[in-house]
């Protein structure tokens, strides 16, 4: 093979990895149980709704009837996992954090210094979004769903009792869910 034959072969393998990165994205996508996909739903959930199988470690967004897009989450520990229906009733991006007094009671060495809260940033528990769930009688439940600075705790029971995303899949979720849907936890 002549140089001029190795240039015209360089071309298009230069050209496939200028666009690798994308498709390197989306095949990880593929092998990734937790990343965003679309699937069938019951359709009895309303359109815009949200629905989370705690024990399967997902949060379905419900988009169309019978249609949701799914996300993987990381849920309570088993004596923190929260179940019920409740309503999004308040959005915050880059909220911040105040730790329980149960949790701080739990767990004092790695709460107590935050009792007076954590501002909101990239450091911050809550991540770059969070959606306040409240329940039938308009009182905040404490539960959050919301990002987190650990991304590789998502498909885990190691929460506090909230939902916690990736923060990519709660900024999607957060710009698609209105104050006021409704939210099933199972």
């Amino acid at each position: 093979m002549n140089r001029r034959e190795l240039m015209s072969l360089a071309v298009p393998l230069m050209a496939a990895a200028y666009f690798a990165p994308s498709l390197a994205f989306s095949q990880e996508a593929a092998r990734d149980p937790y990343a965003p996909t679309e699937v069938a739903i019951r359709e009895d959930f309303e359109v815009g709704s949200i629905v989370v199988v705690s024990k399967d470690f997902f949060l379905y967004h419900v988009i169309a009837p019978g249609r949701a897009v799914r996300y993987g989450v990381a849920v309570g520990t088993a004596e923190l996992v929260w179940k019920g229906r409740a309503t999004v009733g308040r959005k915050v991006e880059w909220p911040s954090w105040t730790p329980t007094p149960d949790m701080i009671k739990r767990k004092p060495q790695q709460y107590a210094k935050w009792a007076n809260g954590m501002p909101g940033g990239p450091q911050n528990p809550l991540g770059a979004r969070a959606l306040y769930l409240y329940n039938d009688k308009g009182q905040d439940t404490a539960i959050r769903i919301h990002g987190t600075t650990e991304p590789n705790s998502i498909g885990r029971a190691v929460s506090n009792g909230c939902l916690r995303m990736r923060n990519e899949a709660v900024m999607a979720l957060y710009d698609q869910v209105p104050i006021g849907a409704p939210v099933y936890v199972y």
